[in-house]
This record gives structure tokens, sequence and C-alpha cells, in this order.
């Protein structure tokens, strides 16, 4: 006897790349949640180049970036999307740029990250991810909190820890006892009540369990 087949959800573009070790990382919690009510996933995935990506964001060619981001959200329609998301978080920088020359609607993950800091009831916080989240306090997003800046050597840490393992798709044991040791420093030092995640890797090398 063979099974009714599964109701499909609506189809999912992601912008992927940016690096691989988060794409996989979406693509897993994505496919676990269908499972979980029921439903065969549909997704269809656009390859970026992530040098582009993060040299557009170091240099502040944020209207390149939402046009370069764009011609994918185009690439996903054409193949069936019916929602897009980029599966990175550095990339939002270019988010109130992208919306406009999308067609499709675009997860904004800026604004779920603030949604679940206010749900948490955060106060004050530090940010762990590239220069540019850090600095702008996730682009401007985190308006209800105040955000700890480190200090600028702490800054240019993260951001190339960052980096190594958004290319490495990991890291090493030194790298997160680095991180992990600051974090706790902008906690001790500054007030930081929680370390926001702005970087999808750094997930892949802590957990609630070993954050």
């Amino acid at each position: 006897m063979t099974s009714a087949p599964r109701a499909a959800g609506r189809c999912l573009g992601l912008i992927g790349g940016l690096g691989v070790g988060a794409t996989i990382h979406y693509y897993k919690a994505l496919t676990a949640a269908h499972e979980a009510r029921g439903r065969a996933a549909r997704l269809l995935i656009a390859h970026a180049d992530v040098e582009r990506v993060l040299g557009d964001i170091g240099a502040g060619r944020v209207d390149e970036l939402a046009q370069y981001l764009a011609s994918l959200v185009r690439q996903l329609a054409d193949g069936g999307a019916e929602v897009a998301a980029i599966a990175a978080i550095a990339p939002h920088i270019a988010a109130p740029r992208l919306v406009p020359l999308c067609p499709l609607p675009l997860v904004d993950l800026a604004e779920a990250t603030a949604r679940a800091v206010r749900a948490a009831g955060l106060q004050r916080v530090a940010l762990f991810g590239t220069r540019a989240a850090m600095t702008s306090g996730l682009f401007g997003r985190l308006t209800e909190v105040e955000v700890v800046q480190p200090r600028p050597d702490e800054l240019a840490y993260i951001q190339a820890t960052y980096l190594a393992i958004v290319r490495a798709a990991g890291g090493t044991a030194d790298q997160i006892a680095g991180l992990r040791k600051l974090a706790d420093t902008l906690c001790r030092r500054d007030g930081a009540e929680a370390i926001v995640l702005a970087g999808t890797e750094l997930a892949l090398v802590f957990d609630e369990a070993t954050a």
C-alpha cells in the first residue's frame, strides 16, 4: 500500500553560496520544518559569488550589491519560486534597496533578528559578524536596544575570524575559543546581556550548548 502524496509548500527560492556552509544550514532547517508539518519542500537555490558580495559590502557598494542580488532573485522567479530569501545575514545591508527591485516577496532576516531580540526582552547586546553589521547595529534595525561596540582591535578580530569561518564553512578550536573569550569580555566589561550572531556561519560553530 502506497502512502498518499504529501501537500507541497510554497516554492521558496534561496540565494545561496554566501557561504556554502550557511546555505547548507538553512537548507537543512527548511527541509526539517517542512517534514515536521507533513509537507514536501519545494526549494530552488541560486548560487551567489561570495567574494563579489563581500567585496561590495566592504567597499560600501550597496546599490551594486542590490542590483546583483536582484538578478539572482529574477532567476529564482523564472524557475518558479514564489518567495525569496538570502541565506546569509551580511547581504541584508542592501535589503531596503533590493526590495523595490525584486519580482518576489523577500524574507527579511534583519527584521526577524530584531524581533527575536525584542521578544527576549534584551536591552543591551553585542553583535558578532561583519564590520558593517556590527558598527551599524545590524544595519540600523536594532533600534530598541543599546548595541555595545567592541574596540577597534576587537572589531578587526571578529570580522577576520568570521570571514575565515565563512570561507572554510567551519571554525577551528582556536577560533571558537577566541570568539568565546571576547564574548565573555563584552559581557563582563561592557555589560552586554547577549551576543547576537549576526552571521549565519557562526551558528555552525556555536549553539545553545557550546556558546
